[in-house]
């Protein structure tokens, strides 16, 4: 058994080897390709038409783009990314560029916030391009964080590290309590407060799917706020740490958002740290410093150095008062800055964020990790650094932290903290029990196999059906039909082409048997998943040329695991893909990414699979066994 320093140095090893397996797929993608190559593939936009330019939230300036070509290909643009913006125009290729952050991506559409005070001269040149950029940023974080608590000793972090990582255990101040107004949380979400609330070191939240664990933690954070004036809130991924900043602002709390400006969603905008300075009452003095310090510097530039003594003397006493001035602004922008982060209840922003310079030599009582079995380790170590105590919310569950380096992920970079802390320190975690998104036949497998059979429908949804007298679960099988996988020669991802047709016609069925104009009427939503990216493209084009669902497009999805976590619909139907002879069932066996495909379903769960291959593994085995059991298996040959 290794001890906590020798832990710790082993994940710095394996952070360094993902951030190795990060840069070579970049370089393979990015800098090793040409610029027509890179265009083809969609990680450049290249030429881009400039739609427009102007300044944005605290004075950033913003352009807006659009690809011109390519229309239709996949790219690998996102919001929240780095990108670098460059001209051709020169005749110098990216001679001219400038780095910046996607805001976001629609269609053939990109805005982006770029790093300067200012738009590039270059700018209107024309042959303008955008490539994406390795975001090495992360990965300093991380390292320098996993360091410090490396040399943490007889402190709080090295307390906390020992709670983690090793053998101390963590306290608990019993204590009673008198809630008022709790009405919003069931027994084991309040049971789930109280226990937080009393933890002196951690706590963790464990939510399985559609238990509440955002309302349970919002309350968490709004009880801890009472007793202690001020919380950190962080989270893996802009998209989670902006859900929690518009729930506690519904709380009505006062929310500062840290981060980026281009990575925050349009309801989060106005809680940033950019636009709340903004709309500072000394923020005008602010500006009118700023504006002067311009113009002074402006008129400074033109005395050249070549002209007389009173020239040279009177262009240093005008760069002498553009410093001063300078040095007004930034102290006039501290105090802002400052003010702001004192009257804040919960300064929020992703792990990595918790780094901003303006939270430097800040401490907090309590941090907040949302989605902490998303998180790698390295990186929940960056808000630890400023805590005494650590609440983590999550569910191992599901879906574990994305990783690119296969040998990181195998040797032990896939395992999170969370699930470290939890089973060391099993008195401080507590589970939410009650669901509020499944029919009870939907949830009863993944709560057995994966929850110790403790999840309890709630009555609101214990029952729903689409259409009364509906089974709320099918596993159609595919064995003996000779619906064989094959492999993308490219892509190397995996598709079955029988078993995608299959699929399509199992959810025509169902919508004309509910009705089209129904299905319309009510709003109903479906999901079509599949683990591989290539039976996702073969899925939408047969969806795309099939009269019946073609109409409902707004209404159906069809993606991979990762793109639904978090997500529900009232229909899933999931491609299982693999079938050979070998009974490999390969990606399939990270049996999380399952759990999280069946539980986004609310009233029906369709699963279409070879039972041949996917028996040869136990946890296919007893979803065999459950679906037989229950009456809810048929053979393809049936339909």
């Amino acid at each position: 058994m290794m001890n906590i320093r020798d832990q710790l140095h082993r994940t710095l090893e394996l952070l360094r080897l993902e951030r190795q397996a990060d840069l070579e797929q970049y370089r393979q993608k990015v800098l090793l390709r040409s610029l027509s190559q890179r265009t083809k593939e969609g990680t450049t936009w290249y030429p881009v038409g400039l739609k427009r330019h102007y300044i944005g939230t605290g004075e950033r300036p913003i352009i807006e783009i659009e690809r011109t070509n390519h229309l239709d290909q996949p790219h690998a643009f996102q919001s929240g990314k780095l990108v670098s913006l460059f001209s051709n125009a020169t005749g110098k290729p990216e001679s001219e560029h400038m780095n910046g952050v996607i805001n976001y991506v629609r269609d053939n559409t990109m805005v982006v916030t770029l790093n300067a005070d200012d738009h590039p001269d270059w700018l209107e040149d024309g042959l303008l391009g955008v490539d994406v950029m390795f975001d090495e940023m992360s990965y300093r974080e991380m390292e320098f964080a996993l360091k410090e608590v490396i040399k943490a000793e007889g402190n709080r972090v090295d307390h906390l590290k020992n709670v983690l990582l090793g053998s101390d255990k963590a306290g608990v101040q019993p204590r009673s309590f008198h809630f008022e107004g709790l009405n919003v949380l069931n027994d084991s979400q309040v049971e789930a407060l109280k226990k937080t609330l009393q933890a002196q070191d951690v706590a963790f939240v464990h939510g399985p799917p559609g238990t509440g664990k955002t309302t349970t933690l919002v309350q968490v954070i709004k009880h801890t706020i009472k007793e202690e004036k001020q919380v950190l809130v962080s989270a893996p991924s802009n998209a989670a740490i902006d859900l929690l900043v518009d729930k506690l602002s519904e709380q009505g709390l006062n929310v500062l958002r840290i981060g980026h400006p281009a990575r925050v969603t349009e309801q989060s905008l106005s809680k940033t740290l950019d636009a709340r300075i903004a709309s500072h009452p000394n923020y005008q003095e602010l500006r009118a410093l700023r504006k002067k310090m311009e113009q002074v510097r402006s008129s400074a530039v033109k005395y050249k150095r070549n002209f007389g003594w009173q020239e040279k003397e009177q262009r240093r006493l005008l760069l002498q008062e553009a410093k001063a001035l300078k040095s007004d602004a930034d102290t006039l922008e501290f105090y802002i800055v400052n003010d702001l982060l004192q009257n804040a209840q919960a300064i929020c922003c992703t792990l990595v964020g918790s780094s901003h310079p303006v939270l430097r030599g800040r401490k907090f009582k309590t941090v907040f990790i949302d989605e902490a079995a998303q998180a790698l380790e390295p990186a929940c170590w960056i808000p630890l650094l400023r805590a005494e105590r650590a609440v983590f919310a999550g569910d191992h569950q599901q879906l574990p932290p994305t990783i690119k380096s296969v040998e990181a992920s195998r040797e032990g970079l896939a395992r999170t903290l969370f699930e470290k802390g939890i089973e060391k320190q099993p008195h401080c975690a507590s589970m939410l029990e009650v669901q509020y998104r499944m029919h009870e036949q939907i949830m009863r497998f993944s709560s057995d196999y994966f929850y110790n059979g403790r999840l309890i429908a709630h009555e609101s949804v214990k029952a729903a059906l689409l259409r009364p007298g509906q089974i709320p679960v099918e596993f159609i099988d595919t064995a003996g039909c000779g619906y064989n996988e094959t492999q993308d020669p490219e892509t190397l991802s995996r598709l079955n082409e029988e078993e995608a047709r299959l699929l399509i016609h199992l959810v025509e069925m169902l919508v004309e048997e509910i009705g089209a104009s129904a299905w319309v009427d009510e709003q109903l939503t479906m999901g079509i998943i599949t683990p591989y990216r290539a039976q996702v493209d073969h899925l939408q084009k047969l969806a795309e040329a099939s009269p019946v669902l073609e109409p409902l497009q707004a209404l159906i999805t069809i993606n991979t695991v990762d793109a639904f976590q978090g997500q529900e619909r009232d229909v899933i139907a999931i491609s299982f893909v693999r079938s050979n002879d070998k009974g490999e069932v390969g990606f399939l066996g990270d049996i999380r990414r399952t759990n999280v495909a069946m539980t986004r379903a609310r009233k029906k769960l369709i699963m279409v699979g070879d039972s041949a291959t996917l028996g040869s593994h136990p946890f296919y085995l007893k979803l065999l066994d459950f679906v037989q059991e229950n009456g809810f298996y048929k053979s393809a040959f049936e339909i």
